[in-house]
């Protein structure tokens, strides 16, 4: 019955219910389209962050990324990448090789961390020829050829064609050096890591710091960015060595991770804000509701309706028109955040970050993004409703059926 008379007495004030709906409505809509615009965005910048150069996961020697040493290797790497390669979920890995060094350029030296890869599994995992803005990548049959940094370019006055040569150790304790033929500079995105960076084939690094088949990082790019810790436990179940730690990109990236969380608190600060206005909207039309049907709560009362029943019945009626409203906006949100996270926002001006240009930014479908403004509005508008109905419970029918 209670259920009945509800749906009756929004039906009846036609106008209140629109516009009590409408400001339910706006407000649905307007935090599902900030949630899933956050995650959009974010989840953007965080998949081409990581695939630009970092990878989704990495395998180490444990203890490596605590304090990175050149005996601290991951002995066949080839076994390893093949394990990896199988697992479904996985679109790429790719080796490499770290060490430091003195770079000279006729007469300019600099520190420079020397970094070995492979070219074509890193193109496949980092898009790494895309980041080359001068010169050429390693040839399929790389000889003695070396990419520098944009930094380190510029402190060495390097350009493609010119020779430098490499002083560091080896890991028989040797001194390794050698001459190498400057054929690209490349642009990470990364300034500071630009600055030293000193690029090698894999071969060539290995031979020069004379590491036999040895590497210090296996990069792992996967397909969906919400599997990354699933696969990072399934990878370290398969792999199945002690003297190995496998990482998602949250744990060697902590710095970015912290600042995506704490930028992304300000999406929160603004769904309280469109909360705090539909709660504003909701009590203004529930309560004009029940002082304009002050008499007809009156005559309620002195027929025998008690009070509770009457309580109940105002917060059935406002969440009967909070479930129409978050019905009708989930249509429209899902159809908005589809079509953002195809088509995208353009950017006023676009910019280029390691090689990749940024000129959009996407929303996504989610279930957090239908589920947390249907919760908030259900939640703010049956609390905010709560004065009224006790308001409306407690009202005395002798007095309020004098009222006209």
């Amino acid at each position: 019955m209670t259920l009945k008379i509800a749906f009756r007495n929004a039906l009846r004030q036609r106008r209140r219910t629109i516009l009590t709906a409408l400001t339910m409505f706006g407000g649905f809509v307007l935090a599902s389209i900030s949630i899933g615009w956050g995650e959009g965005t974010y989840a953007y910048v965080i998949n081409m962050f990581t695939r630009n150069r970092l990878g989704h996961i990495q395998i180490h020697r444990e203890g490596y990324l605590d304090k990175p040493s050149l005996y601290k290797t991951i002995d066949d790497y080839h076994r390893i990448g093949e394990k990896i390669q199988n697992l479904k979920g996985v679109e790429a890995w790719a080796p490499r090789l770290f060490s430091s060094g003195l770079a000279s350029v006729e007469d300019k030296s600099a520190a420079v961390q020397v970094i070995g890869i492979d070219p074509a599994l890193e193109q496949e995992t980092t898009r790494f020829n895309k980041k080359i803005i001068e010169g050429n990548p390693f040839s399929p049959h790389s000889s003695s050829e070396a990419i520098l940094g944009k930094g380190l370019a510029e402190v060495l006055h390097a350009q493609p064609g010119d020779e430098a040569v490499i002083v560091s150790q080896a890991a028989d304790g040797s001194i390794a050096n050698d001459l190498y033929r400057v054929i690209g500079i490349l642009e990470s995105g990364d300034e500071v890591s630009d600055r030293m960076a000193f690029y090698l084939t894999l071969g060539e690094a290995q031979q020069l710091f004379v590491l036999g088949e040895r590497i210090h990082e296996i990069a792992i790019v996967v397909r969906d960015l919400d599997r990354v810790e699933a696969l990072t436990k399934r990878i370290s179940q398969e792999l199945n060595a002690s003297h190995l730690t496998v990482d998602p990109w949250k744990e060697f990236a902590k710095s970015f991770y912290q600042a995506m969380k704490a930028d992304l608190q300000g999406m929160w600060v603004m769904l309280f804000v469109i909360i705090l206005i539909v709660a504003v909207g909701v009590l203004n039309t529930v309560l004009m509701s029940v002082l304009e049907r002050t008499r007809e709560y009156g005559v309620l009362k002195a027929l025998g309706t008690k009070p509770r029943q009457i309580f109940w019945q105002v917060l059935v009626e406002v969440n009967i028109i909070a479930v129409v409203s978050i019905v009708v906006g989930a249509g429209l949100s899902i159809l908005i955040n589809y079509l953002l996270s195809i088509h995208g926002v353009s950017m006023p001006t676009s910019f280029t970050y390691g090689g990749i240009e940024f000129n959009k930014f996407y929303s996504q479908v989610s279930a957090r993004s239908l589920f947390i403004p249907a919760l908030t509005v259900l939640l703010a508008a049956s609390v905010i409703s709560v004065f009224p109905a006790l308001r409306a419970a407690r009202i005395d029918p002798a007095r309020a059926m004098r009222i006209h």
